[in-house]
């Protein structure tokens, strides 16, 4: 690492001084002359048909500009090619209570409020269908006429011999498994203010993490070219995958703008947030697992049954993670999968933070626990004992070039004390050990195109300031200054040389968006190879000058030098001036697309699970449980993460501490409740996220494998790290009480109840909700 000057070194987030000053500007803090207020109508309703809507009211209320219902917007979108279900407001019947009917715009909150008790909806009322298992047994009052009995998408794989495996274990158990539905619940709303300009383009500033896709849908839906529209990406205050396709609110506002021909901003309140969702779903985990009596494991089967909500949103990718990742990390030789993405009459579900992998995850590293047990084996040396040989490809065809999981292990192991601890804490205390991982970027993109999946632009002006583009949303993660130091590194410049422009359609190329800890890997390797080029052309203009050869030139501090003549100390803006002279204008062009090789297998739905690298996780969790009261209290978490290099260790640090947070808050306390459709904490103050007082000591462990495909050898460090928190928790109340809980959130309610019965804990199999009175059609 001694070699690099900025890479590896820790390094404040580039936009921090704006975010604490206060200077930094957030979607709902822009303001522009003349701006209307938007408001949305909600369906009250689970499902009904919308027999008519009466806007009249509405439309002769003074201060009312614009009043939009699905006549404005008929054209379906979604995030997948295969998954354009959803219109902006529903054109036939409402799908869930929150379902988006119509919206208004007006010179003020107020006005719009009062224009929305004017609009008249009559529906009819239909029959509904809240639980996943009963779901599928519909027989009629299906969601959407072709997809009989609510099934969005199954999937079935078979890869090896899978009765085989089964049979040639010592050990098999079979358990169901049961995750409640959480959100994302990031500090910032939804916020988005579209602007429509008096030549008749659309500017829209919004709050998401795909500006690229939604350029596309807004075109597609506003039926304009998207040359006449410019999407800009502001502060964003978390995303965690909620703000990775495109919501309602993004159209609405362009919908109203285009039609009021004015500015129109539109802010979800925090309930809007909730039924907007996107966030991880129920999900029903039915999960076999064959282990020999030397540790090995040789065969698993899953059956996944996730809740997707109303609509199709990412769900055929967040069911294929399932079952894709539980490959490429550990060495499974024989795997089944049957996987169901469900529709319901609720809020669509979609990515967030370790999509799709985090319950199975939950599911498989609980259930490798008992079978460790009851092999008389360590858990952790039932880890290490079917670790993968890296390099290699999996049975199911992904690719695993770098693989730190061994040293994560034998790094939590040691410094946790696990050895001392495992078995042997009083009766109420107890450690537990799991592993994850996850991808640095999707290896093949959302939409159906050759482009590559990043481009990054690089020019220098006279004064010598280096101007970085990239289209990569920077929503927390440190994107923006990955970009900066990779930039700084390869030009030899300090970083505050380095001026960035980012997520604006308008000026930045092409960049797929912040999803699937995609960016480090994807753009950051496109920064490099621009950088590179740049490095290149700045040297050639020196060499040709001096008439030197440019491989003895080099960049270093703001100084262009000779490796073989100390004379030769040429200043970076003298060399740009240089430099400009020789070639006219300096500007340099980087891309990145995975190679074919990553892309995974032939069978259907291979393209998700692939990815041209894997990052690796393990932790170890330490608990208190007061077998009274059935608290748990988390105390100590060691989280190992291999992120191929480090780029920036702050932050790297801080992702690992922020994917923890969150598995600890699904573990025990977060859940969405729902009644009959109807969500029952839709707001920060009942939905229980961790605070500081539930919020552990964590300690996190760098583990630098050096990736031979990532820029510098960095692979992603966002999100691998979630999924194992969960189940170490688990793991750890099973190691302090010897009672084993299956359904998350793990509340005092199931520990009490386990407890009593001296055995586990699972929902019941005949319904899908931990609590409240989901069921079949009502």
């Amino acid at each position: 690492m001694a070699q690099h000057s900025i890479i590896g070194k820790p390094l404040a987030m580039i936009e921090s001084g704006a975010k604490v000053t206060g200077l930094g500007k957030y979607a709902d803090d822009l303001s522009v002359p003349g701006m209307l207020i938007g408001r949305i109508l909600h369906s009250p309703h689970a499902h009904a048909v919308i027999r008519s809507i009466d806007s009249s009211a509405a439309e002769a209320l003074p201060g009312v500009k614009a009043v939009a219902t699905g006549k404005d917007a008929p054209r379906p979108y979604g995030i997948l090619p295969i998954g354009h279900d959803e219109c902006v407001f529903t054109k036939d019947k409402a799908r869930y209570i929150g379902d988006n009917v119509a919206a208004v715009a007006a010179t003020s909150a107020e006005i719009a409020e009062q224009a929305l008790d004017l609009l008249r909806v009559d529906y009819e009322v239909l029959p509904a269908w809240f639980d996943p298992l009963l779901s599928t047994e519909a027989a009629e009052h299906w969601l959407f006429a072709d997809k009989p009995r609510n099934i969005e998408k199954e999937y079935h794989h078979n890869f090896g011999s899978v009765d085989e495996g089964f049979a040639q274990a010592a050990f098999v158990r079979e358990q169901r498994y049961f995750a409640g539905e959480v959100n994302h619940a990031a500090m910032e709303p939804h916020s988005t203010l579209a602007i429509w300009e008096p030549d008749g383009r659309l500017t829209v500033h919004s709050s998401t993490q795909v500006p690229y896709y939604l350029h596309r849908t807004l075109a597609e839906v506003l039926e304009m070219p998207m040359s006449q529209i410019r999407v800009i990406k502001p502060l964003i205050g978390g995303g965690f995958g909620g703000k990775s396709e495109v919501i309602p609110i993004e159209i609405a506002a362009g919908v109203l703008a285009k039609k009021a021909k004015r500015p129109v901003k539109i802010t979800y309140t925090r309930e809007e947030v909730f039924l907007a969702h996107r966030g991880r779903p129920i999900t029903v985990v039915d999960m076999k697992v064959g282990l020999t009596r030397d540790g090995k494991i040789t065969a698993v089967a899953a059956r996944v049954v996730q809740d997707g909500g109303a609509y199709c949103g990412y769900g055929p990718v967040t069911v294929l993670y399932s079952g894709a990742l539980l490959g490429a990390l550990y060495d499974i030789p024989n795997v089944r999968y049957d996987g169901f993405r469900v529709l319901t009459n609720k809020p669509a579900c979609g990515a967030m933070r370790g999509h799709g992998t985090v319950n199975v995850r939950f599911a498989f590293e609980s259930m490798l626990d008992d079978l460790a047990r009851e092999a008389g084996l360590d858990p952790a040396e039932v880890r290490r004992r079917n670790l993968l040989k890296a390099p290699c490809i999996t049975v199911n065809g992904l690719r695993v070039t770098s693989y730190g999981l061994p040293e994560c292990i034998e790094k939590v192991v040691e410094r946790s004390g696990w050895n001392a601890k495992r078995g042997k804490l009083p009766y109420g205390k107890g450690i537990g050990i799991a592993c994850s991982h996850y991808v640095s970027g999707a290896a093949n993109p959302i939409i159906r195109s050759n482009i590559p999946h990043t481009t990054v632009h690089i020019k220098i002006d006279r004064d010598a300031a280096v101007t970085v583009f990239t289209g990569a949303s920077e929503i927390g993660q440190g994107s923006d200054t990955m970009h900066v130091q990779i930039a700084a590194e390869i030009l030899g410049v300090r970083p505050a040389r380095i001026k960035l422009v980012a997520a604006d359609t308008e000026l930045t190329p092409i960049d797929l968006g912040s999803y699937s800890s995609r960016v480090t890997f994807m753009a950051g390797n496109a920064c490099l190879e621009a950088a590179k080029n740049m490095r290149a052309q700045i040297l050639e203009a020196i060499a040709a000058k001096y008439k030197m050869d440019p491989a003895l030139l080099d960049i270093r501090d703001d100084n262009v030098i000779s490796l073989d003549d100390s004379r030769l100390h040429i200043a970076f803006d003298d060399a740009i001036a240089t430099a400009l002279e020789f070639r006219g204008a300096l500007v340099a062009k980087g891309t990145y697309a995975p190679p074919e090789e990553a892309r995974g297998g032939k069978h259907k739905g291979a393209g998700v699970g692939p990815s041209p690298s894997y990052s690796y996780s393990a932790q170890t969790v330490e608990v208190s449980v007061d077998t009274e009261t059935g608290q748990v209290r988390v105390e100590k978490i060691i989280a190992a993460h291999d992120c191929g290099r480090a780029l920036n260790p702050l932050t790297v640090e801080g992702q690992v501490e922020g994917s923890v947070y969150m598995g600890l808050g699904q573990a025990l306390q977060e859940e969405m409740v729902w009644d009959n459709g109807r969500l029952m904490n839709p707001s920060l103050l009942e939905y229980k996220i961790a605070t500081t007082l539930e919020t552990p000591e964590i300690e996190s462990i760098i583990v630098e494998s050096i990736d031979p495909e990532g820029p510098f050898g960095a692979k992603e460090a966002g999100e691998g790290s979630l999924a194992a928190t969960i189940p170490a928790v688990a793991n750890a109340i099973y190691d302090a009480v010897g009672v084993r809980i299956n359904s998350l959130p793990i509340t005092p309610e199931k520990v009490l109840a386990a407890l009593r019965v001296g055995a586990s804990f699972s929902s019941p199999s005949s319904s899908c909700s931990s609590r409240g009175s989901d069921g079949g059609a009502k």
